[in-house]
């Protein structure tokens, strides 16, 4: 059997990352089939099929066990979309309308193909601090990047920066008041995602390169 430099054998870090990984995915599906309800340490453990107390020894208890299902959801899904939405991508495009709304796309198509679970933790986070406070990291490190991954477009604005903030803010709010109200909660017109998806392309898109205030 190998070992690696820290002189644990490889085949166990193998098999303890599988069984991490086992453990997430049977948090996530639990999440998104009932809610924080769901999860329970007995539960997570018959899901992945493992024993209990290895889950206690992993994680402390259920706060400690949700806490990390977020933790790991929200880095992997802060780098799907940082991904699509990379400066070197995005300055590839040359026309800053069309990198602006391949930046709008790539938030709105990971927060829709995560819906369920996102729902679920953008909900929790009302109520509680911790998870609200790690939402709210990831959340602002994701405006980051759209910042930079944009900091190149000429934007129409005397303060760019507050500009590219107030635009991701935006489309930030309307994501998630989908994810977490629905599509009907203020009107009764349909607006599936695909149009939600572009009205938000267009409205950063004139927003950010529109004429300069004033004019």
């Amino acid at each position: 059997m190998t070992e690696s430099r820290t002189g644990r054998p490889t085949a166990l870090q193998d098999r303890s990352r599988r069984s991490q990984q086992d453990i997430l995915q049977a948090g996530y599906a639990l999440l998104e089939e009932g809610g924080v309800d769901a999860l329970t340490v007995a539960a997570v453990a018959e899901r992945a099929g493992m024993a209990v107390g290895s889950i206690y020894r992993r994680f402390g208890d259920k706060e400690g066990l949700l806490l990390a299902i977020q933790h790991a959801f929200t880095e992997n899904l802060q780098a799907e979309i940082t991904e699509r939405m990379s400066e070197e991508r995005l300055r590839l495009l040359r026309d800053p309308a069309v990198a602006i709304a391949e930046a709008v796309g790539a938030i709105t198509d990971a927060f829709r193909a995560h819906e369920a679970l996102l729902r679920v933790f953008l909900l929790l986070g009302t109520r509680h601090e911790a998870v609200r406070a790690e939402g709210s990291r990831v959340s602002v490190e994701g405006n980051r990047h759209f910042a930079e991954a944009l900091r190149h477009t000429p934007v129409a604005h005397a303060d760019p920066e507050a500009a590219l903030d107030f635009a991701y803010r935006l489309v930030y709010a309307a994501i998630a008041h989908r994810i977490t109200q629905g599509e009907f909660l203020e009107s009764e017109r349909p607006l599936p995602w695909s149009e939600l998806r572009s009205h938000l392309q267009t409205a950063a898109v004139s927003y950010l390169l529109g004429t300069r205030e004033g004019h």
